[in-house]
């Protein structure tokens, strides 16, 4: 029998160390993600992105989806948002996927995601959560209108 190899744990200051500086060296990038989203949040009113959309279930959902990804933000804002598009009479269908895309995907934070995760992990997810968004946005106004 061989005897196993004793894998000692790395010093706490020195993992400490090292996690210090992977967060300085990444703070540039989050940095200026927090500053393209909150300069989003700050330009575009409730009443602009009502413009977007035309009363279209199908188009509704892909204009909602697109908007949400680059609008990408605080996911309790985009409840409030999401409020507010209803009460200017946008859709269902838009305002679901406005907010799931809102919450799961981020253009803005594609490059910090891609830097961080892998630029192969990052495309995949985004475009898989793309596509569940719609689905899911569709699923949900289908699913509340049997209950409403």
């Amino acid at each position: 029998m061989e005897k196993s190899k004793d894998k000692r744990r790395p010093p706490f200051k020195k993992v400490v160390k090292k996690s210090c500086l992977t967060f300085w060296a990444m703070a540039p990038l989050l940095l200026g993600t927090i500053g393209l989203v909150g300069l989003f949040q700050v330009l575009v009113s409730p009443e602009m992105l009502a413009t977007l959309f035309h009363n279209n279930p199908w188009v509704d959902t892909l204009i909602g989806t697109l908007s949400g990804a680059a609008a990408a933000g605080n996911p309790v804002v985009s409840y409030l948002l999401g409020g507010e598009l209803l009460q200017q009479g946008v859709s269902l269908y838009a305002v679901s996927a406005f907010i799931l895309s809102w919450v799961t995907l981020g253009f803005i934070q594609l490059p910090a995601e891609a830097s961080i995760l892998g630029a192969r992990f990052t495309f995949y997810r985004n475009i898989l959560a793309f596509f569940f968004t719609m689905i899911i946005a569709v699923i949900t106004t289908l699913t509340l209108r049997l209950f409403i």
